[in-house]
C-alpha cells in the first residue's frame, strides 16, 4: 500500500513530531494529523527527509529543555 509510486499521499505528523506518509484516499489514523504536504510518494518522502532533521521524539526534546520547529506542531515552520 505504501510503495505505490503512482498513488497520492499526504505527509502526516503525530504528537511526538514524527512524520510518515499516508494515502490521500484513506482516512488519517487517530493520533496523526495532516502536515499540509501532499503529492506522489517520492515527493512526500523527500520532503520528510529534508524537514525531519531531528529523529528524537518531541517528548524527549522537551524533557531535555530544547525546542525545535518539529516540536511546535506547526508544519509551516518546516
Amino acid at each position: 500500500m505504501f510503495d505505490d509510486d503512482l498513488e497520492d499521499y499526504t505527509v502526516v505528523i503525530n504528537d511526538e513530531a514524527q512524520f510518515s506518509i499516508w494515502p490521500v484516499a484513506r482516512e488519517i489514523p487517530q493520533g496523526w494529523s495532516a502536515a499540509g504536504i501532499s503529492g506522489k510518494r517520492q515527493e512526500c518522502l523527500a520532503w520528510i527527509e529534508h524537514n525531519w532533521t531531528d529523529m528524537r521524539p518531541a517528548s524527549l526534546i522537551r524533557a531535555m529543555g530544547m525546542e525545535t520547529p518539529e516540536t511546535t506542531g506547526d508544519p509551516s515552520d518546516h
